[in-house]
This record gives structure tokens, C-alpha cells and sequence, in this order.
């Protein structure tokens, strides 16, 4: 019908479908005129096959479709390909074997949420480098970001998840919260060495332990406590998403958290004390330099 092809199936009777001779009789038309039997044309056997042959880009394909429960998509997969390469590898030339549907669309999404999250992570390092003036403490602040990793991936085995789609989104969005946190710690660091006249020394990081305790969990408790009920909502319709993504930012606030008061100021005190020091010094002739003029 004009350049739209339309599916056309002829069927014989059920009794003459299975006489052979019959079928073999059966007349054909040729273009010049006249019949010949089919049998003429063609060798009538019974044999096994596809009821339908589909094709893409006038290539032949048979389907293979299968469900996974319980398990990752791409570990599924995975296992697939190691048991079918060595049929694969006895195919005859011609033949090849496409694995496609929702692992094709998840191989995609996570080369994308990679980039995307590469490009997040200089984003977010050049932010802190403009406003620490120094990459010491830029990396410090970003040391957060696999202290909180740690938390999402025990409580993703814990829960018996995967590394989906949605829990990549969950890791992304865990990683704003964690640099929140180094930010108020290092930052309260600079603040109490250039206002209060603080010494650079272990008496100063315990207090800004202690001034930013409460901040800090204050902000941790309002994350896990709001996304709590998402994260008992395993198996309900509707909540494929928000369950992972709910898995990740609360196990990541709390490992967080709790590193941020025993990692951070242990970093601060064996790498930070010089550049902390000469970033309060570039700020204090700054300063001198703006009362003079």
C-alpha cells in the first residue's frame, strides 16, 4: 500500500495443510501462463521453524525475551553472555547476537550519568577552589564524597540492591549533601583562625567540631528522616526509583556524617594546617591592605 508494507498470511484447511502430496499439487500460476504443481518448485517436508520471520534492516531476527526478579539487569546480562559466547563462537558467518531492550537503555544511561557526573565533579571542584583560593582544601572538602560513598554501597547490599540507573541519581545527589557538610567544617575552620584569632592547633578543631555538631546533623536528620518512609517502601508499586534512590542518601548521610567529625579534622590536621595558614594570611593583607587605602 504505497510505501507502507502490509502483512499478508494465506493458510490452506487444517486437512490440507497436512497432506504433503496434496500440497505438493498445488498449482501455481507462472508469469508467461499456464500451472505448474508446487512440488516442482519447492521440496514439501515437515521440519521446525519460526512461525514468523521478522526483520530489521532486511536482516532476519528471532527474539529472545526474558523477565529478571531478584537480580541486577546487567549482572543478568552479564552471566547470558559468558554461557551463549561459545555457541556464538560456532555461528556460522552472518550470524550475531544483540543484547538489547533495557540493559541497551541502562548501558546508555550510565555512560551519560558518568559524564554528566564527571563534569559535576569539576564543576563543584572549581567552586571550592574559588572560594578556598587553594586546592588543598578544595580536595579536602571533596574527601567527603567516598566517606559517604561507603554508607550507600553497605546499605545497597544490605537492602540486597544493585547499582541501577536510579541509585547512580541517588549517589549524584549524595554527593551535594556531603560537600554541604565539609564546607561548614572547613569553613568554620578559617572562620575561627581569621575572626577569633583562634591558633591553628587541635584545641581549634575541636571546637569547630563542636560549634558545627548540631548544624550538621540537624541538616543529616531533616535528609534521612524525610526520605525514611521511601526507604521501607521496598516492593511497592510505584516506588522502583524512589526505593534506591532513598537507599543511597540515607546510608550516605549517615556514614557521612559520622566521618565528618573523625576523618575531616584528622585530614585538616596532617595535610590542611599549611594552606589553611596561608589562605588566612593572603586574608589578613587583604584586609590590611583595604584599611590603609
Amino acid at each position: 500500500d504505497h510505501q507502507r508494507p502490509v502483512d499478508l498470511l494465506v493458510r490452506l484447511d487444517g486437512d490440507q495443510r497436512e497432506d504433503l502430496d496434496l500440497l505438493a499439487r498445488l498449482p501455481v500460476k507462472l508469469p508467461q501462463g499456464g500451472l505448474v504443481p508446487l512440488g516442482d518448485l519447492a521440496q514439501i517436508k515437515k521440519a521446525g521453524g519460526p512461525n514468523t520471520i521478522n526483520r530489521d534492516d532486511i536482516r532476519r531476527r528471532i527474539v529472545l525475551q526474558c523477565n529478571v526478579s531478584g537480580r541486577g539487569v546487567v549482572d543478568v546480562v552479564q552471566e547470558i553472555q559468558q554461557v551463549v559466547q561459545p555457541l556464538v563462537a560456532e555461528f556460522p558467518s552472518g550470524y550475531f547476537v544483540e543484547y538489547s531492550g533495557q540493559f541497551q537503555s541502562q548501558q546508555t544511561a550510565t555512560r551519560s550519568l558518568l559524564l554528566l557526573f564527571g563534569l559535576s565533579l569539576l564543576g563543584v571542584f572549581l567552586l571550592l577552589y574559588s572560594m578556598f583560593r587553594s586546592v588543598n582544601l578544595a580536595l579536602q572538602v571533596m574527601a567527603a564524597l567516598p566517606m559517604a560513598f561507603i554508607g550507600s554501597v553497605v546499605a545497597l547490599v544490605i537492602t540486597g540492591q544493585s547499582v541501577t540507573i536510579a541509585a547512580m541519581v541517588g549517589f549524584i545527589s549524595l554527593g551535594g549533601i556531603a560537600s554541604r557538610n565539609g564546607i561548614l567544617l572547613l569553613n568554620h575552620y578559617l572562620h575561627l583562625v581569621r575572626e577569633e584569632g583562634e591558633q591553628l592547633d587541635q584545641n581549634m578543631i575541636v571546637r569547630a567540631g563542636l560549634e558545627r555538631l548540631a548544624p550538621v546533623l540537624m541538616t543529616a536528620l531533616t535528609a534521612a528522616i524525610g526520605l525514611l518512609p521511601l526507604t521501607m517502601s521496598a516492593g511497592q508499586p510505584g516506588r522502583e526509583i524512589l526505593y534506591p534512590v532513598a537507599t543511597v542518601i540515607v546510608g550516605g548521610v549517615i556514614s557521612s556524617t559520622l566521618l565528618d567529625f573523625l576523618v575531616h579534622p584528622a585530614l585538616f590536621w596532617l595535610f590542611g594546617l599549611q594552606s589553611a595558614a596561608a589562605v588566612t594570611a593572603d586574608s589578613a593583607a587583604g584586609v590590611q591592605l583595604t584599611d590603609e587605602s
